[in-house]
């Protein structure tokens, strides 16, 4: 594993507080002892470009890409920078049809057969990124992979595999437990924590 990614990602997440122990609801009901918050990084400016590059580094080993898409709302910072960056145009899927104008549901160019790199913070079931799929699918959009900076490992890249989907990750959080056990910054207790729900 490259570097920067072993070194600087348990950092970001330790130093901004994303990473939280404690009894949490996921958006898909589950119950968690731990949560992600990735939402606070761009609150972070070192972090949030750090982050950015590592998604970057990542991305660019993903061919023929012509559209980033983001999925709303904790897919959209990262896929607009991420687009800026790679000098890709951005298109996003709203969460429900807007009853004016075009009444669309996916914002920005989409025509039919280009290839959409989705993107999105976390991946724990793939319900978010599967349902953006189908919408951009439904537009003409190709979908084949998809691109999230952490994965859960709590299903998501099989259920995405069953839709013809790759699953892109600048890590897991095998990996990253792993690193934050090592740099003592993560007792033993909440490494099991982290682990404890991880699809074998």
């Amino acid at each position: 594993m490259p570097k920067l990614i072993e070194e600087e990602l348990p950092k970001i997440l330790v130093h901004t507080g994303a990473l939280k122990f404690g009894m949490f609801t996921l958006s898909g009901g589950k119950l968690s002892p731990y949560y992600l918050d990735l939402r606070v990084l761009p609150s972070f400016p070192d972090a949030f470009h750090a982050s950015i590059e590592l998604l970057g580094k990542t991305a660019r080993t993903i061919a023929d890409i012509a559209k980033i898409a983001g999925i709303p709302t904790g897919g959209l910072p990262w896929a607009s920078v991420l687009a800026y960056t790679l000098s890709k145009p951005l298109v996003y899927v709203r969460k429900e049809v807007k009853h004016h104008g075009r009444e669309k549901m996916v914002e920005g160019l989409l025509a039919p057969g280009d290839k959409v790199l989705l993107v999105d913070d976390v991946i724990t079931t793939g319900k978010n990124i599967l349902d953006a799929s189908q919408t951009l699918r439904a537009e003409g959009g190709v979908v084949e992979d998809a691109l999230v900076l952490v994965d859960r490992e709590e299903g998501g890249r099989e259920h995405l595999l069953k839709a013809g989907m790759k699953l892109h990750s600048v890590t897991r959080i095998s990996d990253l437990a792993q690193r934050l056990l090592d740099m003592d910054a993560i007792s033993e207790s909440q490494y099991e924590e982290l682990t404890t729900q991880l699809q074998k």
